[in-house]
């Protein structure tokens, strides 16, 4: 496919301050446990008033805490990816297929001439092969 097969496309890099990200997510963890620990340790007997608000609390707390535990969890450790666009049409720009672009306008007053010229500009602007690329107006 070309010389340049052992370049990577993109590039990984993981994200800076993950540790106080970290730290942070883990005294707002023990304090949701903290919170589950208060209410299992207060269940109202059956004859309180209040069961059910009780009830309604402890659930919503869960499913709050559910959430939050999948959102940090995904948070924990970031990364980022580079990609390197160059190197992907040196590596697969022989093996592009070729496309045809039409940009079709019927009346003017629905399509007005500054929306279709500039759409012919962003046609004209692609970053693929000249010879592959064919732009009908």
């Amino acid at each position: 496919m070309g010389d340049n097969n052992g370049l990577p496309l993109f590039a990984t890099k993981s994200a800076k301050g993950r540790i106080l990200f970290q730290l942070y997510a883990i005294l707002i963890f023990v304090g949701v446990c903290l919170i589950f620990l208060y209410r299992l340790s207060h269940i109202p007997r059956r004859e309180e008033a209040g069961r059910w608000a009780w009830i309604g609390l402890f659930l919503s707390e869960l499913r709050f805490s559910f959430y939050w535990f999948l959102t940090t969890f995904v948070r924990l450790n970031p990364i980022y990816r580079y990609t390197f666009k160059d190197r992907l049409s040196l590596r697969y720009e022989k093996f592009l297929p070729s496309i045809d672009i039409f940009v079709c306008t019927a009346d003017p007053t629905i399509e007005p001439p500054a929306m279709v010229i500039n759409t012919v500009l962003s046609v004209m602007a692609y970053d693929y092969p000249p010879e592959k690329l064919s732009k009908n107006f």
